[in-house]
């Protein structure tokens, strides 16, 4: 179809949308879906891909078949479509989350001509009532959103996507439109070979995001390191995205304990939570989600200051999607990654036991990943390239290695060896192949194809295997070399490459970061993190009040604070309640009740003595125990037999005390009246909790059992007592 010449594109725009004036491409994408003709577009995420179809969706006759893989994306779309329009009906989705009455609803939209725009699921489209109803519509021409899903190359692959083809020619041939918003030159060859679209138009716009600001940090005190960022830009949107559901329930837990607003996200939650969780994020009653990939597809939150990844991406499509979510307003966008090669060995395990095809293709993805993580190349040079698009300055100043570049030596000598090496092998071998024969490395591979006879074998010896990486990924970013489209990964020669072959010249190539390696500490150390050593003067300062605010109380020191927690604030030189609540063995309720006076002692001494206090506060921990901690405090407010909550945990009931202790030293107030009224006479009860409340000098259980007759009384009997004097008295 093509438009009346007076009625021009901006002023449909303008009636539909609202909007004055097309961004980039939109236009001529949208003039040649009118047109008829087959349409190919590559923009990245912000760039306003989803304009390109529903604009001609609602101007042509018929209803536009757009296809799209996750149900949230769907109904985001459909509710966004619906709010421009005085019909409800003008979009719908059609997925497995209908009932039946609500499928009819949707049928009768179609048939009757309201419907303009009709969201299917590949596996919606493929069911056979679906395809003989499609039959008998109108189809104005479909859309496959999210197209790199059809790639076995891409970083969402979906085998259902493969066949969207032969349905599409089973219902009835229309034009297509096929967008994404990642795709590399490989991808995209994947994409138009599948739905027979190598004819059609191409689209592609720049992939360059000069608002973003990318940054790849050593994963060493990740979860330390996160806190403080978020603290550090309170107020403001973040995703931090992680690989696993369990580390997922696991950072938000630890943000959440620490006083951020957080909230999980994965395919693993019930709809209703990660629907609702989803809705808070977008409505702001949140800051921080921290998700599996599985949240943001199609997620139109304009204003995300950063997009955190806990672990790397297994690819940089990934990557590249996942950090756009930031800035699309055009604003503030920084993009943090966490690093360790560690990380990258876990996922290759993951992929032990796939088919050997898709194995090659998840290492080589890795491989890239691992490649743009380590150089110290323009960051932004680097993903362009990526994608097939050279970014000509030298320097962009939004990336951690143009901010802070390093050392550059003269490679001009490395250069040639590994280009004629590449040559000898007669362009038929990857990269991991070329640096073996460098480096002298006999392997199998390199021996079968007698490569170990080659003038260039060992020629490289001197340097490491990492080095000749860099070289090789550089000499890509430069243009001398390139990856074969069609046998992904197989090294070729450019013409400039031949051209230094012919004459090479002085040439400069930057050094590698070397990432330390160090697990993440989850939490900032141990419960009580001993980061330095106890200062001693500032320790018996605190003893001092400890003993003068229990006299105030009349109340045994140690209910006020145990000595562990006064030795952990001669550490860390706590100076605000927050503060003070992360510190071992006091938690929120101490902090509130007993903490200013302790805080105020610390401001004071810190000020007096000019102390530089440590900037790694101790993160709150909940570790692996939060869910454990949740789960007993539950069961005592239910009144659940001790018994029974150690068996349900698999606990002795000596490990199930120590969890309660350390629940009620943090300030958490526990009534388990209930279980020791039935389990220790009410005589001995009376005589324990007069001796913690009269005779004890310290919270100590051999004391107590030599005080009262360790004959008379058990030490189960004396921890349970203990438990109600320190819930009752302390918190």
């Amino acid at each position: 179809m093509s438009i009346n010449a007076e009625i021009s594109l901006s002023e449909y725009l303008n009636k539909y949308f609202g909007f004055g004036h097309f961004k980039g491409n939109q236009e001529v994408i949208i003039r040649n879906v009118l047109a008829g003709n087959d349409t190919f577009v590559l923009m990245p995420t912000g760039g306003g891909k989803s304009l390109c179809y529903q604009l001609p969706a609602l101007i042509m006759d018929g209803t536009a078949i757009i296809i799209s893989p996750l149900i949230a994306l769907m109904k985001n779309q459909v509710d966004s479509m619906r709010s421009f329009s005085v019909e409800d009906g003008v979009a719908h989705f059609m997925n497995s989350s209908l009932n039946k009455a609500q499928i009819q609803k949707v049928r009768q939209d179609v048939t009757s001509g309201v419907t303009k725009m009709l969201y299917v699921a590949p596996e919606s489209l493929t069911k056979d009532e679906n395809i003989q109803f499609l039959k008998g519509v109108k189809i104005s021409f479909y859309a496959i959103d999210e197209a790199h899903c059809i790639s076995e190359w891409g970083h969402d692959f979906r085998p259902e996507y493969r066949r969207i083809r032969p349905i599409i020619n089973e219902i009835g041939t229309a034009p297509l439109i096929a967008l994404t918003a990642t795709a590399t030159p490989k991808v995209q060859s994947d994409i138009q070979k599948n739905l027979g679209m190598l004819e059609a138009s191409v689209f592609k716009s720049s992939f360059n995001r000069p608002n973003l600001y990318y940054e790849i940090r050593p994963k060493v005190n990740a979860t330390k390191e996160i806190i403080r960022y978020i603290k550090n830009n309170t107020g403001k949107s973040g995703i931090i995205y992680c690989l696993s559901r369990k580390k997922v329930e696991e950072l938000a837990e630890i943000l959440k304990v620490n006083g951020i607003k957080a909230l999980a996200y994965h395919a693993g939650m019930d709809s209703s939570t990660r629907s609702g969780n989803q809705d808070k994020y977008l409505m702001e009653d949140v800051d921080v989600i921290v998700a599996t990939i599985a949240f943001g597809m199609g997620i139109d939150k304009p204003d995300v200051r950063y997009v955190i990844h806990y672990d790397i991406p297994k690819s940089l499509e990934g990557y590249y999607q996942e950090t756009g979510r930031s800035g699309r307003d055009g604003g503030e966008g920084q993009c943090i990654t966490f690093y360790s090669y560690k990380d990258i060995q876990k996922l290759e395990k993951f992929m032990q036991g796939k088919p050997v095809a898709e194995q090659e293709i998840g290492k080589q993805l890795l491989l890239e990943t691992v490649t743009y993580a380590e150089t110290s190349v323009c960051r932004r040079k680097m993903l362009l390239h990526y994608f097939g698009e050279e970014y000509k300055e030298d320097n962009c100043g939004c990336c951690d290695n143009c901010l802070n570049p390093k050392q550059q030596f003269e490679g001009h000598e490395y250069l040639q060896m590994v280009l004629e090496t590449v040559v000898a092998v007669k362009e038929k071998f990857k990269a991991d192949h070329i640096i073996s024969i460098l480096t002298g490395n006999a392997n199998t591979a390199v021996k079968s194809y007698k490569h170990n006879k080659l003038e260039t074998f060992g020629e490289g010896v001197e340097k490491d295997v990492r080095f000749w990486n860099a070289i090789l990924r550089q000499a890509m970013v430069m243009k001398f070399l390139d990856k074969d489209i069609d046998n992904y990964g197989l090294i070729l020669l450019t013409e400039k490459g031949k051209d230094f072959l012919e004459k090479s010249y002085d040439i400069m190539f930057t050094q590698d970061h070397e990432y330390e390696e160090a697990e993440d500490d989850d939490a900032g150390g141990p419960p009580g993190g001993k980061s330095g050593a106890v200062d001693d003067e500032l320790f018996n300062m605190l003893k001092d009040l400890r003993k003068k605010v229990s006299k105030k109380k009349n109340l045994p020191p140690f209910v006020i604070f145990q000595d562990p927690s006064l030795e952990d604030m001669s550490i860390q030189y706590p100076i605000t309640i927050e503060e003070l609540q992360n510190i071992s063995g006091v938690g929120a309720g101490k902090a509130k009740r007993y903490g200013k006076e302790f805080i105020d002692l610390i401001k004071a001494y810190v000020d007096d003595k000019e102390i530089i206090r440590p900037q790694d506060m101790v993160v709150k921990s909940i570790a692996n125990k939060s869910l454990l901690k949740v789960f007993i405090i539950q069961s005592i407010d239910r009144k659940m037999d001790l018994d029974d909550i150690a068996g349900a945990k698999n606990l002795e009931m000596p490990e199930l005390l120590t969890e309660i202790e350390a629940i009620v030293n943090s300030g958490t107030k526990l009534n388990i009246d209930y279980y020791i009224d039935k389990t220790v006479e009410e005589e001995k009860r009376e005589e324990i909790f007069t001796y913690f409340r009269e005779q004890a000098e310290t919270e100590s259980i051999e004391e107590a059992m030599k005080y009262l007759d360790d004959e008379d009384f058990n030490e189960e009997e004396i921890r349970l007592i203990r438990i109600k004097f320190l819930s009752e008295l302390g918190n």
